[in-house]
């Protein structure tokens, strides 16, 4: 396939709003049991109040992948193998994928955000760090299949996804999505995935109920944006951010809990909330390393690898499609 040069990092490819954003909360604010889609927290303050979340003592998952991924760096290239085409799915500040790019040296480098902002400035701050690299951002929804620039070299295709973004999936809608992932690498591809443990509920607890209220504001974000670019007027101060781990489902569920009887607008359509109802927001789902790799199994993947931190908090699963 032909290659194509490295594309400024002032305009990704597809660069344009979040499509469906306005059908999707009409849609999820229509339900029985309210819900949100966590993909639409990433405007350009969601994201850099994530980016906070990941510098708060609680919050160990982000500390816990670094230090893994350092700790087991070289073992990590050799799985990927250098000269890769590396495609990261939710690449925000790209830190941790710059350990990886340094490892590997990839022929290319496709960054695929859902924001915008976040992807342009991660973009930047690549071109300025690895001048030699060539990068091909593309904004859109990792969650549907992309179209993925022709930058092909001559290793093979590697999705790198950090954070244990896929913990926000269920378990069905994850293995979906490994599934779709297999057919974008094609066969002897290759996914390193970040995945979340088990463990005590009172440290998951504390991740998503920091002292500080940023998580707070992150979730009540969701409904600031839908205000500004929704012509919604929801009241900030009537909804209250609500964490807790559902131990049955192996899950943290976020909500955003009505703190009155009250009625929404979004445009022309009017939602009536109850006291303690609450808009689903949000699940992290958490895996024993047995419990993924048995999931990636169910979609076409080989479990090679597993690196984890050294108190076991965090995973990095190395998967090669068969």
């Amino acid at each position: 396939m032909a290659r194509t040069p490295r594309q400024a990092p002032g305009r990704p490819a597809g660069l344009a709003p979040a499509e469906g954003f306005r059908e999707d909360v009409i849609a999820g604010l229509s339900l029985p049991r309210k819900a949100l889609p966590p993909k639409y927290f990433y405007d350009a303050r969601g994201s850099a109040l994530f980016e906070a979340i990941c510098r708060l003592p609680e919050y160990y998952p982000t500390r816990a992948e670094l230090a893994l991924t350092r700790a087991h760096l070289a073992g990590i290239a050799r799985f990927a193998r250098r000269g890769c085409t590396l495609i990261e799915y939710g690449s925000g500040e790209s830190l941790k994928s710059r350990l990886l790019i340094r490892a590997l040296r990839p022929a290319a480098y496709v960054p695929v955000d859902i924001s915008g902002d976040a992807l342009r400035g991660a973009c930047a701050r690549l071109a300025r760090e690895f001048p030699w690299l060539r990068l091909a951002p593309v904004a859109g929804d990792f969650s549907r299949p992309l179209e993925i620039p022709g930058i092909e070299g001559p290793g093979r295709r590697v999705v790198y996804f950090p954070g244990s973004t896929i913990g926000n999936l269920t378990p069905d809608e994850a293995l979906a999505f490994l599934r779709m992932t297999r057919g974008q690498v094609g066969v002897n591809g290759a996914m390193l995935v970040g995945v979340d443990l088990k463990k005590d509920a009172n440290v998951l607890h504390a991740a998503y109920n920091d002292a500080r209220g940023v998580t707070a504001a992150f979730n009540l974000n969701l409904l600031a944006r839908i205000n500004r670019e929704l012509g919604g007027n929801f009241d900030l101060k009537r909804f209250r951010h609500y964490a807790f781990y559902n131990a049955t489902l192996g899950r943290i569920e976020m909500h955003l809990v009505s703190l009155a009887r009250q009625t929404v607008a979004v445009g022309r359509h009017r939602f009536a909330f109850e006291p303690g109802e609450s808009i689903h927001t949000e699940n992290s789902c958490k895996y024993s390393v047995a419990e993924f790799q048995a999931l990636a199994a169910r979609a076409g993947f080989r479990g090679a690898r597993a690196w984890t931190d050294r108190r076991g908090r965090f995973a990095l699963h190395g998967l090669v499609s068969g």
